[in-house]
């Protein structure tokens, strides 16, 4: 089992900043290629973004591009999520996810990912 933490939510402002973090533990965090989802209310869970098991490949929903970074420190075992120039509409919880991949590519869909965190609040307010 891998167990994911997340952390970092909260309520921000339109156009503040926000950082998340979700700090793994229980398998080779090296071998699992991360992601961040998002739920709002009502509305089905939508991939934020998502990195390859070496960092060196990443991809973004087109909603967040040029606002939003991933990073991965596998010596820490941790991903991050920079949130920049915030919306009312990025209002959701979102999740970290983990998917064991041989590749070394991107997950991109949930059925993907074998790991989820528990999430963090995210509120954007106008």
């Amino acid at each position: 089992q891998m167990q994911l933490v997340e952390s970092g939510g909260g309520l921000v402002q339109a156009g503040g900043s926000l950082r998340l973090s979700c700090a793994a533990s229980g398998r080779t965090f090296s071998s699992y290629a991360m992601g961040w989802f998002r739920q709002a209310p009502g509305k089905e869970r939508e991939i934020v973004a998502a990195i390859s098991r070496s960092g060196g490949r990443t991809r973004y929903a087109d909603s967040v591009k040029g606002r939003f970074t991933i990073s991965r420190d596998n010596a820490k075992n941790t991903v991050d999520l920079q949130m920049n120039s915030l919306k009312p509409e990025d209002t959701a919880v979102y999740f970290c996810a983990a998917a064991f991949y041989i590749s070394l590519g991107v997950a991109t869909t949930p059925d993907e990912y074998d790991y989820w965190g528990q999430g963090t609040q995210v509120t954007v307010s106008s």
